[in-house]
């Protein structure tokens, strides 16, 4: 049950995107169109698959003051090999990805699951979560290109549908539309945890990588000690 939740957890109560919102730039660039969501989606979770299994092979190896530097060229590496697949095989994916596939070396999903779990758990766990955040990224992203490109542009993966083509809600497929898609899938997975879904302690100092550097994790450890 602990290895299923290990994967479930990044669907609702962990949803990368609409839990911890991380990777929103991609998310509203990419989601006019529900074949590039799809693509961007699996494109990340191969290179999360592959980073977390890489980082949490070498964490022992790997010297914790230049983790994240570290961390960085094994991401850009995997992402050079998903950028060359696509390039060889999905031409056309490549075009429409645009600066969003290379762009995923610096994604925040990838990053934050290096440093807040691949670092600290087995190469199964960390395939696992890596599995679980991606497919969560990428129900996100296809969700909300659903919407977008069905009722913004009234087609569905470039398929037209009667009525919906003619009467389509075109600010939808602009920025403005996007946020609003995004701000309402985040209300919808509140009110369906309930408001649960993460705790906000999870989202303190202790698991950001500058947290040392700007002095705030010493200074709530000393306001803990006084405690």
């Amino acid at each position: 049950m602990k290895k299923l939740k290990l994967i479930t957890k990044g669907l609702i109560t962990e949803n990368p995107v609409l839990v911890l919102v991380l990777g929103t730039c991609p998310t509203l660039a990419i989601s006019t169109q529900t074949s590039n969501a799809i693509g961007m989606g699996l494109a990340a979770t191969a290179v999360l698959l592959g980073s977390n299994i890489a980082i949490s092979a070498l964490r022992n190896v790997i010297p914790d003051k230049v983790r994240i530097p570290c961390y960085i060229v094994l991401i850009a590496g995997f992402v050079t090999v998903v950028q060359m697949l696509v390039q060889a095989f999905a031409p056309a994916l490549n075009e429409q990805l645009g600066i969003y596939l290379p762009l995923i070396v610096v994604n925040c999903i990838i990053l934050g699951r290096a440093e807040m779990f691949a670092n600290k758990n087995t190469v199964l766990d960390s395939a696992l979560d890596g599995i679980g955040m991606g497919l969560g990224f990428t129900l996100t992203l296809f969700v909300m290109a659903t919407i977008r490109e069905v009722l913004g542009s009234g087609t569905w993966f470039g398929m037209e549908i009667p009525v919906l083509i003619d009467n389509n809600i075109s600010i939808l497929t602009m920025a403005p539309g996007g946020f609003f898609v995004f701000g309402c899938l985040i209300a919808l997975v509140n009110k369906i945890s309930k408001g649960k879904a993460i705790k906000k302690s999870d989202f303190g100092c202790t698991g950001c990588p500058s947290a040392a550097a700007c002095g705030k994790l010493n200074a709530e450890c000393g306001k803990g000690s006084e405690a």
